[in-house]
């Protein structure tokens, strides 16, 4: 039977050990800041910024909300964005996308200032990410997969991971941090040929491709480890489900994430954990942190 990665204990772990930190930025005069920009009224949206609000309350980040209409203008947008960068006492932006289709997206987050970027929409952000800079920060949803490896004792080094999705908010940034750490990594996608075989190769695979229960158990084989990306809703099952067929992959392999309360569930500690980084380097101390608290 394969153990169950569930997000939860992953959560608290992250929790406690940046309320210690937040404390400690607090205790020299730094309060963590975050501002998350909203455009509209999207269900996701408002879903997404009410977990934020929460973790972030519970850690000790304060959350600055720049909320504007559906019809908000460019120069508008821009200027919030423009002076969210230059706020000292700001040091993360949570911009909420996909944006209308009226504003340009990418002339937007091109706007956004790469150290206060704790959501890794940023060209800096992904330039950091592919080079090992420390320049931005990953995409949260990256960095939770590597956080449930990280709390569950797997070690990516010298494995060989499998990663299906070519995205830039997930694909791409995963394999190139599993990358980093010595995994030896091979990117694939839909048109990937042979794709079972090659993922029945591999001894970590990560899923994300947004597609409900598309990869059932014959891309699998016993032991491995695999990270379910994937929330979708299923009007057949009418609740939420992964890419990966749960039910039939889980008796087969060594380790999986479940949909919901998987990856997706730590995505907001890691956008607190970027905070806390962000404001730990707008003082310099971020390197004495990471010392001294559990990461």
């Amino acid at each position: 039977m394969a153990v169950l990665l569930k997000g939860t204990p992953v959560v608290e772990a992250l929790t406690a050990g940046l309320t210690v930190r937040a404390a400690a930025l607090r205790e020299r005069g730094t309060v963590p800041c975050l501002a998350v920009v909203r455009v509209g009224e999207r269900p996701d949206d408002l879903a997404y910024e009410r977990a934020a609000k929460k973790r972030c309350a519970a850690v000790g980040i304060k959350v600055r909300p720049f909320v504007f209409p559906a019809d908000v203008s460019q120069d508008c947008l821009l200027s919030a964005v423009l002076g969210i960068n230059s706020d000292p006492l700001i040091h993360g932006c949570l911009l909420f996308r996909p944006l209308p289709g009226s504003l340009d997206e990418s002339a937007i987050c091109a706007a956004l200032d790469p150290r206060k970027d704790v959501d890794g929409v940023t060209m800096g952000s992904m330039a950091g990410v592919y080079s090992g800079a420390e320049l931005g920060f990953s995409p949260c949803t990256a960095q939770s997969c590597m956080e449930l490896l990280r709390y569950y004792g797997i070690d990516p080094s010298g494995k060989r991971a499998v990663v299906i999705g070519r995205s830039l908010v997930i694909g791409r940034p995963v394999a190139m941090m599993l990358l980093s750490a010595d995994a030896t990594v091979t990117l694939c996608h839909t048109k990937t040929r042979d794709l079972p075989e090659i993922t029945r190769s591999a001894d970590l695979v990560v899923v994300a491709i947004g597609d409900g229960e598309a990869i059932g158990p014959e891309y699998f084989r016993a032991g491995q480890t695999v990270l379910d990306v994937g929330i979708n809703w299923s009007e057949e099952k009418q609740r939420l489900v992964g890419d990966v067929d749960f039910e039939r992959v889980f008796p087969l392999v060594g380790a999986l994430s479940p949909t919901p309360s998987g990856v997706g569930s730590v995505t907001a500690a890691v956008l607190c954990k970027h905070v806390i980084e962000s404001a730990g380097r707008s003082e310099g101390t971020e390197s004495v942190l990471r010392k001294d608290c559990i990461q």
